[in-house]
């Protein structure tokens, strides 16, 4: 009796996972330490990898993220996001804020409220948007809209990792609320491996910090 052919059985979640398990081991890393004029560790910097050969479409970022109001602070000081991102400002605070920004990247207003506004605030244009409250002169905070997915922000000890990056050659750079200069004169062109890391060190000469001091405590105006 003739045998009976079959078709080849196509292992396709195999093949992909073994897909996603190459690519992904194709992908580096930059640790950045960031520094300030003094030599001192630079918290709140964030440095941003711009693929020279384009492809930025695929590092997949969240498009949601949150500012929140704290103990009359807005949490965090700085926010990086990427072109596109939606942004809620709650407030955890007993009393109302008024948050606002005339930042040519986005112009905004979000009235007297307390708790969750109704909707969150959409960030389409890349640069730095300088965030206020109307009620409280001293709440200041930053949201850096960038024009990569590769992005991150240093913590308190100055450090920070970028990646996974897939392999290639990234241009690097740094921003700071209180950089003196130009973002642009920070980039530096940077060889990803397609394994392990980097490391690669910034020191930025600051401006003075010109915040508004805050209301006292107790006692205070009552905001």
């Amino acid at each position: 009796m003739p045998s009976t052919l079959r078709p080849p059985r196509l292992r396709w979640p195999a093949a992909l996972a073994a897909c996603l398990l190459a690519t992904a081991a194709q992908a580096g890393e930059i640790r950045v330490e960031v520094r300030a004029d003094d030599g001192e560790p630079l918290a709140d910097a964030v440095i941003v990898a711009v693929p020279e050969q384009g492809g930025a479409a695929a590092g997949a970022r969240r498009d949601r993220a949150v500012m929140d109001q704290e103990d009359k602070e807005f949490v965090p000081y700085v926010l990086p996001i990427t072109v596109g991102t939606q942004v809620d400002f709650p407030n955890h605070d007993s009393i109302r804020h008024h948050v606002y920004s005339f930042s040519p990247a986005k112009r905004f207003e979000l009235p007297l409220y307390i708790g969750q506004p109704a909707a969150p605030v959409r960030f389409d244009t890349p640069g730095v948007v300088v965030l206020g409250c109307n009620i409280h002169d001293w709440m200041i905070a930053y949201v850096y809209v960038a024009d990569s997915p590769f992005f991150t922000r240093s913590g308190e000890d100055g450090m920070a990792t970028l990646g996974p990056l897939p392999a290639g050659r990234y241009q690097v750079r740094v921003w700071h609320p209180r950089l003196d200069g130009a973002e642009a004169d920070t980039a530096r062109a940077l060889d990803v491996p397609a394994t392990g890391a980097l490391s690669a060190r910034w020191q930025l000469g600051l401006k003075p910090d010109f915040r508004i001091p805050r209301a006292p405590i107790p006692g205070g105006s009552g905001y």
